[in-house]
């Protein structure tokens, strides 16, 4: 994710100011360096590096913390406050009628973003269309059909047009019933000019209520002249970024947005439609401090609820999974809404105080449960019985021969099962134990505490919370 590096390295820095009630001007200093190291090796621009650093060093010297504040706490918050101001607020998007333009090079993701963005909005209750102008790209158009019927969204292109300005005024009038329009663009492997002088052609036709910038979240200080050029064009309202399910570093999507003084819309979060969500950067930045974000949580947990037809007497509940009582029925009841809520390690990020560096120090493949796997999972436990899926440890060689042989799979996937299941139960066991410690519960009581504001209060907009 982007700056995790950051989060993980700050949240290491800060551990080291535990009991202390007072901050000295070295604990200062060193937080500033590891703030200065993460940022600049993220390819976050110097200029804002430097800025961000000071703004921090200059707060925890001069201000006073309140009466009972520890100093890891009086750090935290102020971390949290200039973190949230240098990403800025989140690009507005009403939910309503409106037109938004895409742009960026080649390879950014547009047109998988642009099927992402109308499934988010088809989740609001409203009606997008994607119109795909990209005549340059060889397989554009396929692409941006197959992404539209995934996303159960309308879709309008033309394979055999040459002219992606005729495509774009076309698809207006084709789609003229839709609420929202997204209009995906061409990209090159560079800026020149014969896509500038396109992109503002297709501008001028479809005249859009937003532009979004498509950002891979790996580019670096490019970003910054990409952004640049685009913004003179036709003028960027925000950036969407995309392939944050990788290692990219992120950094170069914080310069485009302070190139172009605006903000962010969208982060794309893994290869499917509904791997998308709407940039909040309180929530965001909880996150990346290793402090939940409850917003996005809600979010996930009631789409997951929607899709598997689970309602809320049923009582489902993600956090029944840190509850200890843990069995393959279990699993199986549960594995599909698991499934459409995201992995479960994202998931874990979201709920305060399982995040951050106390799933860090969980075993790499203890959460490693990808869709694929989850489908494969899901046959095999079709093959037991109530019996074995209630009590797995009991499951012996010849039980596995025949769940093998009823599922069509092999003795080692159903081994394969039964050893995920141990660590996931395992996992989860240890959860339950932090989960009684004191440390954590004052965690969990602050982060819960307050209300509205998504996040129980972090920060501006909901009362109380760890900050007061």
């Amino acid at each position: 994710m982007v700056l995790d590096d950051l989060g993980s390295s700050l949240r290491g820095t800060l551990d080291k100011l535990r009991g202390q009630s007072r901050i000295s001007e070295e604990d200062v200093e060193e937080v500033v360096k590891e703030i200065q190291r993460s940022l600049l090796s993220a390819d976050v621009d110097v200029s804002l590096v430097m800025e961000l650093s000071d703004n921090i060093e200059e707060r925890a010297l001069e201000e006073e913390p309140p009466a009972g504040t520890p100093a890891r706490d009086f750090v935290l918050r102020i971390v949290y406050e200039e973190l949230v101001d240098l990403i800025g607020e989140s690009t507005d998007l009403p939910l309503e009628g409106q037109t938004i333009l895409l742009a960026g090079l080649q390879g950014s993701g547009k047109t998988t973003s642009a099927a992402k963005m109308a499934w988010w909005f088809s989740t609001k209750g409203l009606r997008p269309a994607v119109i795909q102008t990209d005549t340059f790209r060889p397989g554009a158009y396929e692409q941006g059909k197959q992404m539209a019927e995934r996303a159960e969204v309308d879709f309008y292109g033309d394979p055999d047009a040459d002219d992606p300005v005729a495509v774009a005024r076309e698809g207006l009038e084709a789609t003229s019933e839709a609420d929202v329009h997204i209009v995906d663009t061409a990209g090159r492997h560079a800026l020149e000019d014969d896509l500038i002088a396109e992109i503002e052609e297709i501008e001028g036709v479809v005249e859009p209520d937003t532009s979004l910038l498509v950002l891979d979240a790996a580019i670096g200080q490019g970003a910054k002249d990409q952004a640049a050029q685009f913004d003179e064009s036709i003028g960027i309202d925000g950036v969407v970024i995309t392939k944050l399910d990788g290692t990219a570093k992120g950094g170069g999507a914080l310069a485009a947005v302070d190139q172009t003084d605006s903000s962010i819309a969208f982060l794309g979060t893994g290869e499917e439609v509904e791997d998308v969500e709407r940039f909040e950067p309180e929530g965001f930045i909880s996150r990346l401090l290793g402090m939940g974000d409850l917003g996005q949580l809600a979010e996930r947990v009631e789409r997951a609820m929607a899709e598997t037809g689970i309602e809320e007497e049923d009582d489902w509940d993600p956090e029944d999974l840190l509850s200890g009582q843990f069995t393959l029925n279990d699993m199986q009841k549960q594995m599909e809404a698991m499934n459409n809520m995201g992995p479960l390690d994202q998931v874990l990020d979201m709920i305060p105080g399982f995040g951050g560096g106390i799933k860090d120090q969980l075993p790499d493949d203890a959460m490693d449960v990808t869709q694929d796997r989850m489908r494969s999972f899901s046959v095999i436990m079709d093959s037991m019985t109530d019996a074995e899926k209630e009590y797995p440890r009991a499951i012996g060689a010849s039980q596995i021969e025949r769940i093998a042989r009823g599922s069509g799979t092999s003795e080692e996937e159903v081994r394969e099962l039964l050893q995920q299941f141990k660590m996931m139960e395992k996992t989860l066991k240890q959860f339950q134990g932090m989960g009684s410690d004191k440390e954590m519960q004052r965690m969990m009581k602050q982060m819960q505490g307050g209300g509205g504001g998504g996040m129980g209060g972090l920060g501006g907009g909901g009362g109380g919370g760890p900050f007061g």
